[in-house]
């Protein structure tokens, strides 16, 4: 549970509320197959519970939470006015509000030391984000081989489809030195499962 007595302002609940997009389950679980994360995380985005669920039935400890009530974790919890973690957290890791991903980036980095977040490939190109991107803290790129199944936004009741957005998963690790490593990962099936990467760290 978190103290919310630092929160002096909140951002408009208008501006948040209506961007979920659900985080295919098959995209977490291909992480876990790559990276080896702590035990105990914080999913400050979480919506209805995708990655929370697929965290859990892996054996993590979560703490979830939301600035809507979904009916998963805490809600009304603005990650951005948030400077205190959760206790035991080592590392945040969430899908953030498409418009304010920069911004989950950058405040997550001033609170934890290890910051996992599924974003757009296209995250990398802007130049006014060098500040978050080119300070060496940025240790690994899982990007799909294949586009991941689509992000619909809740409530969506359309055709279900593959996306027309590259995404990956973006590893900020300020224990990390050295370049940027990028590796393609598969969501369909196991063959990322033994990388020399996790070899190493067996």
């Amino acid at each position: 549970m978190l103290d919310h007595s630092c929160q002096v302002q909140r951002h408009e609940l208008a501006d948040r509320k209506d961007d979920l997009y659900e985080t295919p389950s098959c995209a977490v679980e291909a992480l876990l197959r790559v990276e080896k994360l702590p035990m105990h995380l914080w999913e400050p985005a979480c919506g209805r519970g995708n990655i929370v669920t697929v965290l859990k039935n892996a054996g993590y400890s979560v703490y979830s939470s939301d600035l809507v009530n979904y009916g998963t974790g805490d809600w009304g919890v603005d990650f951005l006015m948030e400077w205190r973690l959760p206790h035991h957290c080592e590392a945040i890791i969430t899908n953030p509000p498409f418009k304010l991903a920069e911004e989950f980036v950058d405040h997550a980095l001033a609170l934890c030391p290890k910051v996992i977040m599924l974003l757009r490939l296209a995250f990398l190109e802007s130049e006014r984000r060098c500040a978050i991107l080119d300070t060496g803290l940025l240790a690994r790129i899982y990007v799909f081989r294949k586009r991941l199944p689509m992000m619909h936004r809740d409530g969506w009741q359309g055709k279900k489809a593959n996306s027309g957005v590259a995404f990956a998963w973006f590893i900020w690790d300020k224990s990390h030195k050295g370049p940027t490593t990028i590796q393609r990962i598969s969501w369909e099936d196991n063959r990322d499962a033994r990388s020399p990467r996790m070899e190493r760290q067996k």
